[in-house]
């Protein structure tokens, strides 16, 4: 199934060893599950890990290589404004973009959506445990 993270999906998976997030990564990495990445994403992530996470830039190369290398990497054609929060509209953007099954967030504003152009929009938990 192709899947997008939402950026503290991804924090919580690289920052956090042993819970949720990593649990998710570990269904990407295994191949269980196909990453849909794009640059907006992986862009504040970077931002995210190096700003609030003290990651120097080295680390945060290493970061954006593992992460490209380990997803599909789309070019979203279409500005979407789904929801309030502009950053939350990239990861809808990168799922249409790159054909999703489902989004994996935390984000109240995501989550109330429940779907998007056939797209699911499912906790952490919910994944987890249905996917």
């Amino acid at each position: 199934m192709r899947v997008v993270f939402d950026t503290n999906i991804l924090v919580s998976a690289l920052v956090f060893p042993g819970g949720q997030g990593e649990a998710a990564l570990r269904r990407i990495i295994e191949e269980i599950d196909q990453l849909v990445l794009s640059r907006p994403i992986l862009d504040e992530l970077l931002d995210v890990l190096g700003r609030k996470f003290a990651r120097d830039a080295e680390e945060l190369a290493h970061v954006a290589v593992f992460l490209s290398e380990l997803s599909v990497m789309v070019v979203p054609k279409r500005r979407l404004r789904v929801v309030k929060d502009e950053p939350d509209n990239r990861i809808i953007e990168c799922a249409v973009a790159g054909h999703a099954k489902a989004i994996v967030t935390g984000d109240k504003a995501l989550l109330a959506l429940k779907h998007y152009e056939g797209t699911r929009i499912l906790a952490l938990r919910e994944y987890l445990e249905n996917a």
